[in-house]
């Protein structure tokens, strides 16, 4: 500033500040531009620069030159792998991952976010303002030192301009104490709205929609009924005559009954007609109550429904001939909750009905007892309840009258129930006076009719009789058939009496085609083959077993095979022409049941008391088990019987808490014969009996040569 004013004359008045400064940046350029050589007026940039050409550089022609390349750019990490492969439970194999994620992570940083309303957010926010606002106090400052200087600077100029200059001090006083002012007085924090990345902002973005599905299903149409009559004049007469001759007789009745009479007759009128009112109420919804419990079961069972209709188990084919049992559903009831399972039995009309018989084999807690029908339509809760006040120790259905079910009780007792009257009581049953038992019934068997077509049932007991009970005229009969008596125990007591000792039966059975024969197993473990017409002697003896016998089965096909289990932990097979056992089993605890099963004769299963369940088919491995699968814990419970369906591939266990699990058959234990080329499969009851006599034969062959 001070050499451009330094030129001009000092006479003519000062020109303006701006132009001044603008004149002595002209001036010191054209000083410049008078002292720069020739040829170096131009910029540097402008001049041409030599390019440095490196010596391993490509000499490439222009078509070269011009070729592109294109690289296409994508959102993929070349380090991701492309060959992850997971294990899909639902098909059962490894599949290959198709996606992939291809983020690649540079760089994280964990920060803190305040919240603006709380205490520390206040206090950030104040303090931002304040240094704002200081930082605003000191830019002011600075502009107030810029005015003073300029104010010098123009006092220097000449009076002419004092003059109009002074009109501007109060001015610049008055904005000097303004500023003064603004910064004492402290400024209130202006909100002012801060812009937040991670404030959350609403986004809403379209998607597609589900398709609609209409599925329809034709049904049958409910079956109606067109009901009419009329009412004539004579007939409502009729119906109120006769309404009023029976008040006439309750009437009658009532004059000749007892002030004591009359009032038991009162309080048996009115529970016989709250019980009529609600029985009416009752059975106008049991049926459609029933159906909806069985549906809503269906559809919480509705996985274990699939698995028993269509659950194959694939592994079979990896196992070398061993199978495996898949739990189903569980029965069991509160009522039965403390009462071991004594007894099983199928409904032979009925494939998903089953028959349950609760009581106790421990001598010192015997209590009540109780039989329960379950459906697998419906395993929540059974379809009868039937209780009794002595243990049910067995039970049997008969097959031509499937409703009616006999029961041997842990008193002697034998009692019919009937289905089709669900009362508790049953509608038969055995007296002191029409010759019970006086031991445990340990088992009971239907029998075909009699000659006069009454119903008749086998019984034995640990009092040695094996009887057989007939209904005639609604009261049942027993006739003894057998008494069992240990060979060779006779002892002479007085005056040369002989005293034989009894044998105590504990299981039969009675031969599929020969009506008359039968086996009886003894607590002895002998077996006993008897006949109905001789009372007095055995047909032939085995002694099979160092314990008590606890089951004696036929083969469902071979008219010859029978097996025995005993507490000893043996599982054996006979001939029944040959005193010793074809086959001999040890499964290391004691066998509470075992059973045959209906679709094969080489096939067979049974319960031991360790809560395993063992599944044998001697046509696979004569030796040993192809299945040995614990149903139940081991120390708590104890499995005491077990039972085929005659239908499906299942099979139910019970077990001393009184549960009833059932359990599917994999592929491998229900083998059928295989199709061979050019052949038809042959099935039916010759194929089982060639197939099991097959294995007799081999048995027979060493036994001879030993």
């Amino acid at each position: 500033m001070l050499p451009a004013s330094s030129k001009m004359p000092h006479k003519q008045p000062p020109p303006p500040r701006k132009q001044s400064i603008s004149m002595g940046r002209g001036a010191r350029k054209r000083d410049e531009d008078s002292g720069t050589e020739v040829g170096e007026g131009t910029d540097e940039w402008v001049q041409s620069k030599a390019t440095v050409k490196p010596p391993d550089q490509l000499d490439l022609t222009d078509a070269e030159l011009k070729e592109e390349f294109t690289r296409i750019l994508t959102a993929n990490n070349p380090h991701a792998p492309q060959n992850i492969v997971r294990y899909s439970f639902k098909e059962g194999t490894y599949k290959l991952i198709g996606f992939v994620d291809q983020l690649a992570v540079h760089f994280t940083q964990v920060g803190n976010l305040i919240p603006k309303d709380s205490d520390e957010g206040r206090r950030q926010h104040y303090r931002d303002e304040l240094a704002a606002i200081s930082h605003q106090g000191s830019q002011e400052s600075a502009k107030v030192v810029i005015s003073e200087t300029e104010i010098l600077e123009e006092e220097e100029e000449p009076k002419e301009v004092e003059a109009g200059s002074q009109t501007d001090v109060p001015i610049v006083e008055a904005s000097e104490k303004m500023a003064e002012e603004e910064l004492m007085t402290p400024k209130q924090p202006k909100e002012r709205k801060l812009t937040n990345k991670f404030n959350f902002s609403e986004r809403a973005s379209q998607t597609f929609n589900n398709p609609l599905r209409d599925r329809e299903c034709q049904m049958e149409p409910p079956p109606r009924t067109n009901f009419s009559a009329t009412a004539n004049q004579w007939e409502i007469y009729d119906a109120y005559m006769e309404e009023l001759e029976k008040q006439e007789k309750t009437k009658e009745k009532e004059k000749t009954k007892t002030p004591v009479a009359k009032k038991m007759g009162k309080m048996a009128m009115r529970k016989m007609t709250s019980m009529e009112s609600q029985s009416d109420d009752i059975t106008k919804v049991t049926q459609a109550a029933k159906i909806v419990e069985r549906m809503v079961n269906q559809n919480t069972y509705d996985d274990v429904a699939q698995d028993f209709k269509y659950y194959e188990d694939a592994a079979d084919e990896y196992r070398d001939q061993e199978g495996t049992l898949l739990p189903l559903w569980k029965f069991q009831n509160d009522k039965a909750k403390r009462l071991a399972v004594t007894a099983l039995c199928w409904n032979p009309k009925y494939n998903d009905l089953f028959a349950v018989g609760h009581g106790s084999y421990d001598f010192m807690k015997q209590s009540r007892g109780m039989l329960l029908l379950y459906s697998m339509k419906n395993p929540s809760f059974p379809e009868y309840i039937f209780s009794s006040e002595s243990g049910i120790m067995c039970l049997d259905m008969h097959v031509d009258h499937p409703y009616l079910v006999v029961v041997g009780h842990y008193d002697g007792n034998v009692a019919i129930y009937n289905l089709k009257k669900p009362h508790s009581q049953p509608s038969f049953r055995s007296s002191a006076k029409s010759g019970k038992h006086t031991d445990p019934v340990w088992q009971v068997r239907w029998q075909k009719d009699d000659m006069d077509h009454n119903l008749n049932f086998f019984s034995v007991s640990s009092d040695g009789r094996i009887v057989s009970w007939t209904l005639v005229k609604s009261e049942l009969v027993h006739t003894d058939v057998i008494k069992l008596k240990v060979e060779g125990s006779t002892t002479e007591g007085l005056e040369g009496l002989q005293i034989h000792t009894v044998g105590c039966g504990t299981a039969f059975d009675f031969h599929r085609e020969i009506d008359y024969l039968f086996l009886v197993g003894t607590e002895e473990g002998k077996i006993y083959k008897c006949s109905k017409s001789y009372s007095s002697q055995f047909l032939d003896t085995y002694d099979a077993h160092n314990m008590a016998v606890d089951a004696v089965s036929w083969n469902p096909y071979h008219t010859k095979v029978f097996m025995s289990c005993s507490s000893d932990w043996t599982v054996k097979i006979w001939d029944h022409t040959i005193k010793t056992p074809m086959f001999i089993y040890d499964l290391n605890s004691a066998v509470g049941d075992v059973a045959w099963a209906p679709y094969s004769s080489t096939v067979f299963a049974a319960v031991t008391t360790n809560g395993k369940t063992h599944v044998f088919d001697l046509s696979i491995n004569k030796y040993e088990a192809i299945c040995n699968q614990p149903v139940v814990a081991k120390k708590k419970n104890k499995l005491t019987h077990v039972q085929f369906n005659p239908i499906h591939p299942i099979i139910i266990v019970g077990d001393d808490r009184g549960h009833v699990t059932c359990l599917k058959l994999s592929p491998n234990l229900r083998k059928m014969p295989k199709e061979k080329k050019g052949q038809e499969v042959q099935k039916g009851p010759a194929v089982e009996i060639a197939k099991l006599d097959k294995l007799l034969n081999l048995v027979r062959e060493v036994k001879t040569k030993t």
